[in-house]
């Protein structure tokens, strides 16, 4: 029943603005001032130039387009041939992840790997293998894997759905593996899809001396600045570059042994 009254409500507001603006001697109700009434919210601030434009991105009756985003963006070459973004060729669903009307300040390049993986999964039931559908199952089959979701899964991660667990996660984020490939290809072991850093990470000992195995010291430490200034900021004026364990901890790089936080580059 309120429901109704609302939409009553709605209905009586959008008759009167039309009367008021028609009644009104020599003024024209123009089709921005259509468009206006039935807005569901302002575009953010890329798309702020199509505000009185609805057509651009919707089809009647169909809604939100994806063709038409597809018109636009389809020379974006910069996305498409980025490890991390190259999928955006074959997914072809924009809305679902894209979502505007939310207003100027709201970013919509947000990644949401949930409906990512729920596209991609529905894409491959549809991709019967065939002639015209051969090249897109093999798109999709490269970033989602082709096992189903299990009823009632145990994640390999506390915080990653069972859908997330269905993403090859390196097939995006390889050029990101600072790991090197020493920890295989398996990023959700360890990684949310929420960020990279890992909260609960602890080293195997704090007492370990062979951290240049994992970690490469920055460019300054291969030049003067190293005995110049973190050699003696530290107090260990015969340190080698590989021997980290000498001057940082395992809590930060930042936290000098014997100094605390010190931010020296």
């Amino acid at each position: 029943m309120k429901r109704w009254l609302g939409f009553i409500a709605l209905l009586v507001g959008l008759v009167a603005a039309v009367i008021g603006v028609v009644g009104r001697p020599n003024i024209a109700f123009s089709r921005a001032q259509w468009l206006k009434q039935a807005t569901p919210g302002r575009l953010s601030a890329p798309h702020a130039f199509l505000e009185s434009n609805c057509s651009s991105c919707h089809t009647s009756v169909a809604g939100a387009d994806s063709a038409k985003c597809i018109g636009c963006h389809a020379n974006n070459t910069a996305l498409l041939q980025r490890q991390p973004t190259a999928f955006h060729a074959s997914i072809g669903n924009c809305a679902q992840c894209h979502i505007e009307h939310q207003g100027p300040n709201v970013r919509i390049t947000t990644m949401n790997h949930v409906v990512l993986a729920q596209i991609g999964l529905k894409l491959l039931d549809r991709a019967v293998p065939g002639s015209e559908q051969k090249q897109l199952r093999a798109d999709l089959l490269h970033w989602v894997r082709s096992h189903p979701v299990p009823s009632s899964p145990t994640p390999s991660h506390p915080r990653l759905t069972p859908v997330e667990m269905t993403l090859n996660c390196y097939v995006c984020h390889a050029s990101k593996d600072r790991h090197q490939g020493l920890f295989g290809q398996e990023c959700a072991q360890c990684h949310a899809s929420t960020q990279w850093t890992i909260a609960e990470f602890q080293h195997p000992s704090t007492r370990s001396v062979d951290c240049a195995q994992c970690h490469q010291a920055p460019p300054s430490h291969y030049m003067e600045h190293f005995t110049m200034i973190s050699e003696k900021v530290a107090g260990q004026e015969n340190a080698r570059v590989n021997q980290c364990y000498r001057c940082h901890q395992t809590t930060s790089w930042n936290d000098i042994r014997g100094v605390g936080w010190y931010k020296h580059h």
